[in-house]
């Protein structure tokens, strides 16, 4: 029997990379999408119109759109990716981030049960180590007590809990990927480490001037988004259906991420000073690249992310450690330089067309 897999959040980081791996193992990817008048189909526009790739237009907060596509698809696999994913934004839309973050969820997995899909189809479930916030004990694993300290990790622990409910009161397949931080050139441009590898590409190419961010102390278990989408196909390919944190158990500081991705543009940075005076200087010039901005923290800031990837390697033969965080941070600058490099050449072609244009060169 072919394998259908559905994406929710298909458009995002995730989403895209996991489509493309799908794909690859001779699956049929049926991704859902919002309508907007807008397009953020950029991560999978090079998939669109190949065979065995599919799009639906549904929305978390729309029961009845779910249920068509579930209706429509019939799934074997489903990966609930779709989230409102920022944790500052969620502060500012904290009702809007609890209806796609927690009750969306439940939206999936009952619509699953209604379409008669609870025996046949597996779910993974999106989670974060944002549900341990204010960490009890670092590292955190799959036993560690939460302590949700955000209304982003308040409504993902709302998700973790209702898929244990459904998976035991309805023996349904399904479960969690505690995923802690997992970046790539694909993230997001507002999440702070594309933010900080973009500056370093911008300011290296002389299109910005310093780099403003939050808590430089913040510690967090970064890993590559490329990675971390293996290991959800892993979870649902498991014999029985567990919870897993996915983690690198590696663990660095923002201060670092900067200083690495600004090595890999040629600039060396030092930073002197302490809390909201902390500044990155770069060591040739004496210039101030880096400063912090109380703008950026947080009402309440988790400090210290630390995963235990134990029971991912031992029961699944996932290798945390495939892509390291220097790799990763290298990715990420190389693919912002080429960016910026593009938009440069691309200011320069227009500059000169309305040159052109002004001298009657061109008409």
């Amino acid at each position: 029997m072919t394998n259908i897999a559905l994406i929710t959040g298909i458009t995002g980081q995730d989403g895209s990379f996991l489509a493309e791996f799908l794909l690859s193992k001779g699956y049929e990817v049926h991704g859902t999408i919002r309508r907007s008048s807008v397009d953020f189909r950029e991560r999978i526009m090079h998939l669109e119109g190949a065979p065995h790739f599919h799009l639906h237009y549904a929305d978390l907060g729309d029961s009845m759109s779910i249920i068509q596509v579930l209706n429509k698809v019939r799934p074997t696999e489903i990966y609930n990716l779709a989230a409102q994913s920022h944790v500052q934004v969620s502060f500012d839309s904290p009702e809007f981030t609890a209806d796609v973050d927690a009750t969306g969820v439940l939206r999936i997995l009952e619509g699953v049960r209604q379409c008669g899909l609870a025996k046949t189809c597996r779910i993974y479930q999106a989670s974060t180590s944002e549900l341990y916030g204010k960490v009890e004990e670092v590292p955190q694993n799959e036993n560690t007590q939460f302590h949700p300290y955000s209304p982003y990790a308040v409504a993902k622990l709302y998700g973790y809990w209702i898929v244990k409910e459904y998976r035991e009161a309805y023996n349904m397949y399904c479960c969690s990927g505690i995923l802690f931080n997992h970046e790539s050139e694909r993230r997001g441009e507002t999440f702070v480490t594309r933010k900080i590898t973009l500056a370093a590409a911008r300011i290296a190419q002389g299109k910005q001037d310093k780099l403003y961010l939050g808590n430089l102390s913040s510690l967090r278990d970064w890993g590559y988004a490329k990675d971390y989408v293996e290991c959800m196909w892993l979870i649902l390919q498991h014999e029985t259906p567990e919870d897993f944190v996915i983690a690198t158990g590696v663990q660095h500081s923002v201060r670092e991420f900067c200083q690495l991705a600004f090595h890999h543009v040629g600039i060396e940075l030092e930073f002197k000073g302490e809390g909201a005076d902390e500044k990155g200087i770069d060591k040739t010039t004496g210039k101030v690249i880096v400063e912090v901005s109380e703008d950026f923290y947080r009402p309440t800031d988790v400090v210290n992310l630390l995963g235990d990837p134990t029971k991912a390697k031992a029961k699944l033969g996932w290798n945390p450690a495939k892509t390291s965080f220097e790799e990763l941070v290298k990715i990420m600058v190389e693919a912002d330089i080429v960016k910026v490099a593009a938009e440069v050449a691309g200011e320069k072609v227009r500059t000169n067309l309305v040159e052109y244009l002004e001298k009657g060169i061109v008409k």
